[in-house]
């Protein structure tokens, strides 16, 4: 299948969240063995480390102790504190909406580009579209494949992906969720070259996942893709604006690869369900594993 423009109507803005019917999340419920929850999210707050084309999340204080110290009334003796939250949408943990990347003069399903405008948000396939679904979830561990995080820009194809499923027998179905651990999170997290040079899925692995039906793609690293000198991102190109399927960058999924590792499995139920941030084109999303 060449893309997924039309398949759903011609006003569809799920994409491939579509493909997560009910008789696939009663099979991803099957999975379920100890109940084990695990949150799949990096930490987010004002440390939490952003490129440098966006600003960084940023914190402010509604009320606090301090309000307090200086005489503000505790009726009943009741005290309380709120923030605000100010947190790009592309920052730590999210999910790329259908709207967050195109060529050419329409979004995904033909939608118009001229849909998303600064003063009105994503009109079309914005946030409020990435439906929340449960669904089957294969880990790709290629750092136990390969023995270690993967190099800077190092290509995942096809056959790595296939590779980095330890449980026999396993490929992506209709309506799965795909994630693949680099490595790059652990490795360089913390590191000023987080946002460059990172090893991920090629143009080419973006097709096989996309030719496979799955509905979500992610990575523990900033852009899921390989990053290279050559300009472009042909991975969020075929994936959300081809043929729809969601990105979710930034994963932390060490402690999901350790413990699906010592049950010899790479499945696992997932949990995935976004803010819906109405003409917004990403959403922060805390991925929540069962095992």
């Amino acid at each position: 299948m060449s893309d997924n423009w039309g398949r759903w109507g011609p006003q569809d803005q799920a994409g491939a969240l579509n493909l997560v019917t009910p008789e696939v999340t009663r099979r991803a419920a099957g999975l379920v063995r100890s109940g084990r929850t695990l949150s799949l999210a990096q930490p987010l707050g004002p440390a939490t480390p952003s490129p440098g084309h966006r600003p960084g999340l940023q914190r402010f204080m509604n009320r606090d102790a301090g309000d307090y110290a200086l005489g503000a009334r505790t009726p009943g003796g009741f005290k309380f504190a709120e923030d605000t939250v100010m947190v790009p949408t592309h920052s730590g943990t999210h999910v790329d909406a259908l709207s967050h990347a195109w060529a050419g003069e329409h979004l995904y399903n033909g939608h118009p580009e001229a849909s998303t405008r600064s003063t009105r948000g994503a009109q079309r396939c914005g946030a409020e579209h990435l439906v929340p679904v449960v669904t089957r979830g294969i880990l790709v561990d290629l750092v136990a494949a390969s023995g270690g995080p993967l190099p800077p820009s190092a290509p995942v194809d096809a056959a790595a992906l296939r590779d980095g499923i330890a449980e026999a027998g396993v490929e992506p179905e209709p309506g799965d969720a795909v994630l693949v651990r680099t490595g790059w999170w652990e490795s360089h997290g913390t590191a000023p070259d987080y946002f460059a040079d990172e090893p991920g899925i090629t143009g080419e692995s973006a097709a096989w996942l996309a030719e496979r039906d799955v509905a979500l793609v992610g990575a523990d690293n900033y852009a899921v893709e390989r990053q290279t000198s050559e300009p472009g991102f042909p991975a969020h190109l075929v994936l959300l604006h081809r043929h729809g399927v969601p990105l979710v960058e930034n994963l932390a999924l060490a402690e999901l690869a350790e413990a699906l590792a010592a049950e010899a499995r790479s499945t696992f139920l997932l949990l995935f369900a976004p803010l819906p941030l109405v003409g917004s084109t990403g959403s922060p999303v805390t991925p929540v594993a069962v095992l």
